[in-house]
C-alpha cells in the first residue's frame, strides 16, 4: 500500500470524524471526489497490491527452490519480506479503520 493512498484514506477518515462531531467539512477549491479516489477504489487497490506482492513472493520462492539460476536467495527473501510488510501494513490500516468506525458509531448524536 503506497503512502499517498494511506494519506488519502486518513484524510477521508478525519473529514468524516469532523462532520460526525458537528464540525464543518474541510474546504477545498476543487471537487474532492475528483482529486482523490473513493474509499472502495482505495480499498480494492490496496487488497490487489497485497495479493500481487504475495503472488510475486510465492513465484520467486518457487523459482528459487526449483533451482532456477535467474532468481537468487536474496531476491526471494526480499520479496517475501516485502509481502510480509505489505500484509502487516494492510492489517494495521484495517485495524485503524475499524477503530475509527467504532468510534464514529459510538458517538452520541
Amino acid at each position: 500500500m503506497n503512502v499517498s493512498a494511506v494519506d488519502s484514506l486518513l484524510a477521508q477518515m478525519r473529514a468524516t470524524a469532523s462532520l460526525a462531531q458537528g464540525g464543518a467539512a474541510p474546504s477545498s477549491h476543487s471537487n474532492p471526489s475528483a482529486a482523490a479516489p473513493d474509499f472502495s477504489t482505495l480499498l480494492k487497490h490496496s487488497v490487489d497490491q497485497i495479493a500481487q506482492s504475495q503472488s510475486q513472493a510465492d513465484f520467486l520462492t518457487q523459482q528459487f527452490t526449483s533451482g532456477s539460476s535467474n532468481v537468487s536467495l536474496s531476491d526471494a527473501m526480499m520479496a517475501m519480506q516485502k509481502a510480509t510488510i505489505t500484509l502487516q501494513t494492510g492489517i494495521q490500516i484495517r485495524n485503524k479503520v475499524v477503530t475509527a468506525y467504532t468510534d464514529i458509531m459510538n458517538m452520541q448524536v
